[in-house]
């Protein structure tokens, strides 16, 4: 059971890694978005929707746009939502503890995200100068397969974040749960509350436009509100 699920959560994490740099690009990377998709495929879409309000704001001030390379935002919320949900189900926990345990655990791991990224960009950069070269001679069929390549190595990147984080939370949820859930009982709304928090903090620190800071703040405001009524 729990292989059935961790199969479809690679599926949506291959998808909504292409669309996060490589290919399509109509958002549904966000973690707003892929956290209750997976959730919905899984059979509990509100587990979804708690953990991407919680992980959307966290890195929105950190795009992958043009050289940078933040932590991926949107494994982090897949993978969370499979851990919290799949593992939730095989352990007898749920809650909000137990969603918070995985998406802390989750977390840290989402940084071996900017290093399968990295290697991904520094791979299709190599084949630029092979793309000329097979542009020149006329061989247009193995053009588009170097770029078919350039796709696949991407994919790639997304499946191995993916499952680094699965795997991670495989170790050590089981382990942790039985220490660190008593605490998080006590803590968890004011954790819930302190992750977006973070991620306002910081994108407050960016804005320079007082029209964008009423729009944010709006935003902001529907994203709570949003986060009480689930």
């Amino acid at each position: 059971m729990i292989s059935a699920e961790l199969a479809i959560g690679a599926g949506v994490a291959l998808v909504c890694g292409l669309d996060r740099i490589a290919a399509l690009q109509i958002m549904v990377s966000r973690p707003i978005v892929a956290a209750p998709l997976v959730a919905w495929l899984l059979g509990d879409v509100a587990v979804g929707l708690e953990i991407g309000l919680m992980v959307e704001l966290l890195w929105l001030a950190r795009l992958p746009v043009g050289a940078a390379i933040p932590p991926d935002d949107t494994q982090v919320s897949i993978a969370g939502t499979v851990l919290a949900i799949s593992l939730g189900n095989h352990l007898g926990q749920s809650g909000l503890e137990f969603q918070l345990l995985c998406l802390l655990i989750a977390i840290p791991f989402g940084k071996f995200g900017q290093f399968f990224d990295r290697f991904a960009r520094q791979y299709n950069g190599r084949k630029v100068a092979q793309c000329d070269r097979l542009l020149e001679a006329g061989h247009f069929y193995a053009m588009e397969q170097a770029h078919r390549m350039g796709l696949c190595c991407f994919a790639l990147a997304a499946l191995g974040t993916y499952f680094v984080i699965i795997c991670g939370g495989l170790v050590m949820i089981p382990i942790l749960a039985p220490i660190l859930q008593p605490s998080l009982s006590e803590s968890a709304e004011w954790l819930r509350l302190a992750l977006p928090l973070v991620g306002i903090a910081v994108i407050l620190g960016t804005i320079n436009v007082s029209r964008a800071l009423t729009l944010f703040g709006a935003s902001f405001g529907m994203a709570f509100l949003l986060m009480w009524l689930v």
